[in-house]
Order: C-alpha cells, then sequence, then structure tokens
C-alpha cells in the first residue's frame, strides 16, 4: 500500500525502518497509550522482529507512517475471524516530534477508507485509553463514533483505566445474507 496524506505517506515497511523506529518507539509517552505487547525500552531489536512479521503477514495490515527519508511511526488493522470477519480493530503510534500536526487523522481516515473498500470490511473499531485524550480527538476527527466506556476495562503501568469504544461503519459487506 503506499498513499500520500500531505507531505507524509503511508507505505509497507522495510527492514531499513528499523533504526528509525527503534528511536522514536523508545518513548514511554507512547508506551503508556500502547498495549503492553508493545515494548519499553524499544530496542533496535525489537523495531526488526516487528518489522519482520509485518513484511510476512498475508494480507498486510500494518503499514509505516513515514516522511521522504524516514518511518515516524505505525498504523495497522487486527482482523477479525469467524463472526467478526468484516471487522477490525486499529490501532497507531506517531513519533512525538511529530504530534499535533494532523497526521495521525489524516493515517486513521485513509487507512479506515482502505479497510472499507480494498478489504471489504464493513466496521472499524478503537479502544483508547481514558487517559489519551489525543487519540480520542484523532478518531472523533476521521468520524468515528463513541459507542460507550469499558469501565475499568485494562491494567496499565500499575493502573486499572477505562478505555473508550469508537466505531466507523462503512458500507455493508456485499456477502449473501441466509
Amino acid at each position: 500500500m503506499y498513499r500520500e496524506i500531505g507531505k507524509y505517506i503511508i507505505r509497507d515497511w522495510q527492514i531499513e525502518d528499523a533504526p528509525s523506529i527503534a528511536k522514536y518507539a523508545n518513548n514511554r509517552k507512547i508506551w503508556m497509550n500502547l498495549r503492553d505487547a508493545f515494548p519499553h525500552p524499544y530496542s533496535l531489536q525489537d523495531a526488526e522482529s516487528f518489522i519482520s512479521r509485518a513484511i510476512e503477514a498475508d494480507p498486510i495490515t500494518v503499514f509505516a507512517i513515514a516522511t521522504q527519508s524516514e518511518a515516524i511511526g505505525s498504523i495497522g488493522l487486527m482482523l477479525g475471524k469467524d463472526v467478526h470477519r468484516f471487522t477490525a480493530e486499529i490501532g497507531y503510534w506517531l513519533a512525538e516530534p511529530f504530534w499535533g500536526k494532523g497526521i495521525m487523522t489524516q493515517a486513521v481516515k485513509s487507512l479506515t477508507a482502505y479497510a472499507i473498500r480494498d478489504l471489504k470490511l464493513h466496521r472499524i473499531f478503537a479502544e483508547p485509553y481514558s487517559t489519551n485524550p489525543a487519540s480520542v480527538r484523532v478518531l472523533e476527527k476521521a468520524s468515528f463514533i463513541c459507542e460507550g466506556i469499558l469501565r475499568s476495562n485494562v491494567f496499565k503501568d500499575g493502573k486499572v483505566l477505562d478505555q473508550f469504544l469508537y466505531s466507523y461503519v462503512g458500507k455493508p459487506s456485499t456477502q449473501p445474507v441466509i
């Protein structure tokens, strides 16, 4: 996938992205808003492992957010299975020097359109922590709707947190109804 979002791009991962991702991902502020599977501290080896998994996936659903010279973040979909096969969870992070520039809103809009149009998904959802108002703003600007609050839903950094449940519902699948 290759999509231009202003002067930034969403593209497939390349192993050469590992040094920039290791540099930017090794940030406690980023880790605080992600699941614990995202390591902290974040090493070059972590970046290489992540990129290798992203490249080998079929279909490819995790992409780099990049400038012309380096990767500065990640955005991806975790596809649902079985009765959730037309649904995916969206996840993302962006290097701190690039926060507040509208990059992530454009990236979420772009990936959501791709998911609905090309992957034939019907529903994209996100579960930002209640302590992450910036992610909530991104989702709302990308036309996601708050469906509710998942009370005491996660344990992060020694604290029990609420999560919001946001979704974007696109056109229904063209699969026949039985």
